[in-house]
């Protein structure tokens, strides 16, 4: 599962993707410097794992991760292959969430490719461009449906009333995602044709540093326009971030945090939402050997946990033994848990929960 960062150039994309994953991408002050999409594997921040880790004492810990992708600047006309249009276009539709980075500070130094600060415009460009090329996408669909529809075939003139009712909403102005379907409709008629607009999106607002903590009137701005999208809005302070993650110690970066207002670096924040938009949670084995967070989209069954460790242990599932992470913590061990009867034996419809320390047994 990938969550790509986009925006227009010169928003602060790259010096994020930078802070984030701790790759190097070229950061410049001028259009176009990521030309390939970057791509890094990024570990989520849990301090669950951290006190499964005090606990057991293990070899090694494995926290979970996230794959986020840094994609080359979108101008206008990007739909009809300006600038890198057709390259971006292909790179975001390969990512399953989207990360939109809007620059929310002034400074004189730092070039803005439509020549003034303007979040809501920025916002606006990239959301054009994306809905024109989901329009492309579904007209060319829609002539086939339409064909099939006129021979009378009741499945195709569904499916041709709600690509119409899309079509209305994209040339509205709306993106698929904010277009009402019902859920159904929405996995069989929607997600087929990969819309890029129906991707779920964070927006990450790139502000000075001493608008870290409270934003600013263009965050505001911001969190006005998307009210209506229920997306969440993330405050950031990327170059300040950029320069906290070149510090060595671990004290002193504390200490930067403290002095700007902030608990914990907001990358972190950022990494947990976008683990959090591309529908994921983390369950969690606790040994010896090793403490690992492992990746299950939300609503995996006990199977299917099983099976991202190994597809045997879902071939081959028998039961799942569950410890609910509180418990582990409260009894501080597994021999505990056990004792006090709070270990849970579960089968093959068992839901996981986000944090259940779980071990499997298998047949194979």
């Amino acid at each position: 599962m990938k969550a790509g960062i986009v925006g227009l150039p010169n928003v602060g994309k790259s010096t994020l993707f930078n802070c984030l994953s701790n790759a190097k991408a070229q950061s410049a002050n001028f259009p176009f410097c990521t030309i390939e999409p970057n791509i890094g594997v990024v570990n989520v921040p849990d301090p669950r794992l951290e006190k499964l880790e005090s606990l057991v004492n293990p070899e090694r810990v494995i926290p979970a991760t996230v794959e986020i992708v840094d994609i080359a600047g979108l101008v206008k006309g990007a739909s009809k292959g300006e600038g890198l249009g057709n390259q971006f276009l292909g790179n975001i539709r390969e990512t399953d969430a989207i990360i939109h980075v809007l620059r929310c500070f002034d400074n004189d130094n730092i070039v803005h490719v439509d020549g003034s600060i303007d979040p809501i415009r920025d916002k606006e460009t990239i959301d054009i461009e994306l809905q024109l090329k989901d329009l492309e996408t579904l007209e060319k669909k829609l002539d086939k449906i339409k064909r099939a529809s006129r021979t009378g075939n009741k499945e195709a003139q569904k499916e041709e009333t709600i690509l119409i009712k899309l079509k209305e909403g994209l040339e509205a102005g709306l993106s698929i995602r904010a277009i009402e379907v019902s859920e159904d409709d929405r996995e069989v008629f929607v997600k087929p044709l990969q819309f890029i607009t129906d991707k779920p999106v964070l927006y990450v607002c790139n502000v000075n540093e001493d608008a870290a903590v409270g934003g600013n009137e263009h965050v505001d701005r911001v969190k006005e326009a998307v009210a209506s999208e229920n997306a969440e809005v993330i405050i950031l302070a990327v170059g300040t971030e950029a320069d906290i993650t070149e510090l060595e110690d671990y004290e002193e970066r504390q200490l930067f945090l403290q002095d700007m207002g902030l608990e914990e670096a907001g990358a972190a924040v950022l990494i947990r939402a976008a683990y959090k938009l591309l529908n994921q949670q983390t369950y969690f084995t606790a040994g010896v050997k090793e403490v690992r967070a492992w990746t299950i989209p939300i609503g995996s069954t006990a199977p299917q946990a099983a099976g991202v460790i190994h597809t045997d242990f879902e071939k081959g599932f028998i039961r799942a033994e569950v410890i609910k992470y509180d418990d582990y913590i409260a009894y501080g061990s597994e021999a505990k848990v056990k004792e006090a009867g709070k270990l849970g034996v579960e089968g093959k419809t068992y839901v996981v929960s986000d944090g259940d320390v779980m071990h499997f047994l298998f047949n194979v």
